[in-house]
């Protein structure tokens, strides 16, 4: 899962990018209005963090301007704790949840997996998929109930296929999806963490779709 965070303050900018890293999630920052506006219309995110108090062009600006272009990703709106208004203004203009500064960054965190789980349809940190559960807020594994150890970039592979089970997913969509901006993209690596995954659970579970892309099914004979 790929997140945007445009925040302006720098330390928070970096505790943001830190956390969100440290459980998994690639993630993009910017730490002014316009380059936060030109990644979030330009790069696909499964979500985005953003202050509405920024320089050179304000949180709500941006989000009005995304929605506009239909930019449908979540937002999670950064606002201070006493403008009650700024919250009413920044739901009004698109945004799906608001946090008061300061807050826990647990709190944040539990928001954005709320988030992810809302637009992909689940209703539950726990992602189940035939013997497959994935904890999403321990980034955590089991295959028939046994853990099974991933690295961060199979866990990302794995969480997002789970995400979108059932859909065929392609390989850019992967590779947009499970790498931040700077990151050297290259799709054929995607195949090296598809057969890694294949070594950790059922191989059948991860269908390849010839000229399409993959395809996670709770079906392990199907395909």
């Amino acid at each position: 899962m790929r997140v945007l965070v445009v925040e302006d303050d720098p330390d928070l900018n970096r505790q943001l990018v830190t956390a969100l890293s440290d459980v998994g999630y690639a993630v993009d920052s910017a730490d002014d209005g316009e380059e936060g506006h030109f990644l979030g219309d330009t790069e696909p995110y499964d979500a985005v963090i953003l202050d509405l108090g920024l320089p050179k062009m304000d949180g709500i600006s941006i989000l009005e301007q995304w929605r506009r272009n239909d930019r449908n990703m979540p937002v999670l709106i950064l606002t201070a704790r006493d403008r009650w208004s700024e919250k009413v203004a920044g739901i009004d203009a698109g945004a799906d949840d608001y946090l008061a500064k300061p807050f826990h960054m647990e709190e944040l965190l539990a928001r954005v997996r709320a988030l992810l789980r809302r637009s992909a349809g689940h209703a539950k940190n726990e992602i189940e998929c035939g013997p497959l559960r994935l904890d999403t807020k321990m980034a955590r594994l089991t295959v028939d109930g046994v853990p099974v150890k991933l690295t961060s970039h199979e866990y990302r592979l794995l969480s997002y296929l789970m995400h979108h089970a059932g859909r065929v997913v392609s390989r850019t969509e992967l590779v947009e999806h499970l790498y931040e901006q700077d990151f050297d993209r290259d799709s054929n690596t995607i195949e090296v963490f598809i057969g890694r995954l294949r070594k950790k659970i059922p191989s059948d579970m991860i269908k390849t779709v010839r000229g399409l892309g993959y395809c996670l099914s709770a079906d392990e004979d199907a395909g």
